[in-house]
């Protein structure tokens, strides 16, 4: 719950745009903790973040929240507001929050699966 409170906090952007692009940098990190406790290493949030920002800012451009990133083309999205996220762009997006509570809800399934025997007895 801290990491994800000081995740939020430091895409303080977030909060400028709405409340849809807050949801998803909380299910983000809700995301990635989960995966630190799948993988009990540091590297695979670590990768997911780089992945993202890399994708979806440095090549496609169509991350709006960090203002300061260069890009290599600038797309443009346009159609619904809640669809495309507006001026957040993908960030401010209903899609992506829906793919980040799906990725929790696979997460949270492999870890919950990780943790049961088969004796019925929860492993710790």
């Amino acid at each position: 719950m801290v990491s994800t409170l000081i995740f939020t906090t430091l895409h303080g952007g977030a909060f400028e745009v709405g409340i849809i692009a807050v949801l998803n940098v909380l299910t983000m990190s809700i995301f990635v903790s989960l995966l630190l406790v799948y993988t009990n290493a540091l590297i695979a949030p670590i990768i997911v973040h780089f992945i993202w920002n890399a994708v979806g800012c440095l090549y496609l451009g169509g991350v709006s929240l960090a203002d300061d990133y260069p890009n290599l083309w600038n797309c443009t999205f346009t159609g619904s507001k809640l669809i495309t996220g507006g001026i957040a762009k993908i960030e401010g997006s209903i899609i992506v929050l829906a793919m980040n509570i799906i990725m929790i809800i696979i997460v949270g399934v492999m870890i919950s699966r990780g943790r049961f025997s088969n004796q019925g007895k929860w492993i710790f």
